[in-house]
């Protein structure tokens, strides 16, 4: 007979979601249903029960009395295979901004450091990427130590940077994420406060590298949503979203997500509790959260942090951006969800626009073809970017991922400035593929370059008065936005842009603002001018110009 694992607060939570079902989100109900039931009728889990009720005691009596969600998500963390080794490594835990992240992993933490669990040297890093972040989740540990000095002192050493039990010499600490510095430790685990501020995941990498020189290394991910996109929390929700799913869990993810499941949920108070686990124990969040809900309704610029932070929908400024990050995930997928790129016909002798934005070499150059095909517009390019930049380093995209499956159109130029010989040779050099109709750029860059285009047999420009000019230049380039933005929203909208797997593409259109001037009239700009490029996104524009000369005529005889 096989054996069922046992766990009081376990089944309490599981009766909960059984009893209050619409309640949950889709990701705890998956959480339930695909790992935590299946994994209860294991038999080759050992579940040390005897340290869950220690650890529930020690908590509860030095720090809170714990949620019914609490008490669940701890007992997967001392739960081993038939080796000593912690069934789940990484625990990812998202949840609404108020509900306690810091007071939940505080005093469970505290408890891995002392001689009820047993581990010597089990050190625990704090880690965000402000100080002031880490130090507040390190406070919650400092001020009960401090409001019980008498009683600690004999057991803990501490001060307002790091605490150590004197028993086991196992010490918590806070810590910036500086990636320079943090080589060569030992760690038990690792707490990463608030996850959506991570633009790359070098900061993360180094934390890491110190697990597995102590017994039962954990990490512990503990966020609110952000408005980072392409960032280490996409990432890590996209394959979280595979385990959940059913996939293979072979980093031994146990993802607790509480977000809303649609954005019309806000108006229903009643869903709150989907990305707010807390709310049914804390009046004081439900009242604070109910007046942020209606200040939302009042003043509409409110709502994109209310429900990126309140609900976890993360949402940007309507009139502010180019499109939606959904918007722009199925401009790249016909499946999202498991990430199926679009289907692309052969291009070869369609009609197509060329446009290129080359306005600083020293940084950025991009350049593209546009088609249209059974009412789609089809997007293709290649982006250049200059490793000696004076920002590059600074820049938040994943260039070490440079030819992995969504990262293969961009090139890295380790040159002083990228050669505008190599990017206009290689539109030169694809356009024959193509029945091409125009290459856009805008005047000033045309004159720069005028030479180099001459060079590749490109002589003829202006084709409203030269019939046989191949290049156009856009005169007057900061008014296209006004010409051009209603439309690209709109066709972005229906699903009728196909970018393919380019997070070069998304992450430039996603780094581009729409401003509405005094006079109405609409221009791009970049949402940060140093560091959020939208090279990528400008060609785009360029070519879309000539949206029109992409239109098949039909001859009938």
């Amino acid at each position: 007979m096989r054996r069922i694992i046992c766990c009081n607060e376990i089944n309490e939570y599981i009766e909960k979601y059984e009893k209050e079902k619409r309640y949950f989100n889709k990701e705890r109900i998956l959480l339930i249903e695909n790992i935590v039931k299946p994994l209860l009728k294991r038999d080759d889990v050992f579940f040390d029960d005897e340290t869950y009720q220690n650890c529930i005691k020690f908590c509860e009596k030095w720090f809170y009395k714990l949620f019914p969600y609490q008490k669940f998500i701890y007992a997967f963390v001392f739960m081993y295979d038939k080796k000593d080794i912690p069934i789940f490594r990484t625990f990812i835990i998202e949840m609404g901004r108020g509900n306690g992240k810091d007071g939940m992993i505080m005093p469970l933490i505290t408890f891995l450091t002392t001689k009820y669990y047993g581990v010597k040297g089990y050190n625990v890093d704090i880690v965000a990427t402000a100080e002031d972040q880490a130090q507040d989740t390190y406070n919650v540990l400092y001020d009960i130590l401090e409001d019980n000095k008498k009683t600690f002192k004999k057991s803990f050493y501490w001060n307002k940077e790091y605490c150590i039990n004197r028993k086991t010499k196992s010490r918590i600490k806070f810590n910036t994420s500086n990636a320079k510095t943090k080589d060569g430790k030992k760690d038990g685990a690792i707490v990463y406060n608030e996850y959506h501020g991570y633009e790359t995941d070098s900061q993360i990498k180094v934390f890491q590298s110190g697990l597995g020189k102590i017994k039962h290394p954990r990490i512990f991910i503990i966020t609110t949503q952000g408005d980072i996109r392409e960032g280490p929390l996409d990432e890590l929700l996209a394959v979280c979203d595979g385990v959940l799913n059913g996939e293979s869990n072979e980093l031994r993810y146990f993802p607790f997500l509480c977000k809303l499941d649609t954005p019309e949920e806000v108006n229903n108070p009643d869903m709150w509790n989907k990305a707010n686990p807390s709310l049914e124990y804390m009046p004081t969040l439900k009242d604070n959260m109910t007046i942020d809900y209606l200040e939302m309704k009042k003043f509409p610029s409110k709502k994109p942090e209310f429900m990126t932070k309140r609900m976890n929908m993360p949402e940007q400024k309507k009139d502010e951006i180019v499109t939606s990050w959904d918007n722009l995930l199925a401009a790249s997928f016909k499946d999202v969800k498991n990430k199926i790129e679009r289907d692309k016909p052969n291009l070869e002798g369609r009609l197509t626009v060329a446009g290129l934005d080359m306005a600083s070499l020293n940084d950025f150059a991009s350049a593209g073809f546009l088609f249209k095909v059974n009412n789609e517009y089809i997007w293709i390019h290649r982006t250049w970017i200059c490793s000696n930049g004076r920002f590059f380093k600074d820049i938040k995209f994943p260039f070490h991922l440079k030819g992995e499956y969504g990262y293969q159109d961009f090139e890295i130029v380790n040159t002083t400035t990228i050669s505008e010989d190599e990017v206009i040779g290689w539109v030169v050099n694809q356009m024959y593929k193509y029945k091409l109709q125009r290459i856009k750029m805008d005047t000033y860059q045309f004159k720069l370059y005028r030479k180099t285009f001459e060079k590749y047999g490109i002589t003829e420009y202006n084709p409203k008065t030269n019939p046989n000019g191949k290049l156009e230049m856009i005169r007057y380039p900061a008014s296209i936005a006004t010409i051009y933005a209603p439309k690209i929203e709109v066709e972005f909208e229906e699903k009728r842009i196909n970018i393919g797997n380019s997070a070069m593409m998304r992450w430039a259109v996603n780094n581009t603002k729409v401003v509405t001037q005094k006079d109405g009239n609409k221009k791009y700009e970049k949402i940060e001018p140093k560091l959020r490029k939208n090279d990528t996104f400008m060609a785009f524009l360029a070519a879309f110009s000539g949206y029109e000369l992409l239109e098949e005529v039909v001859i009938y005889v």
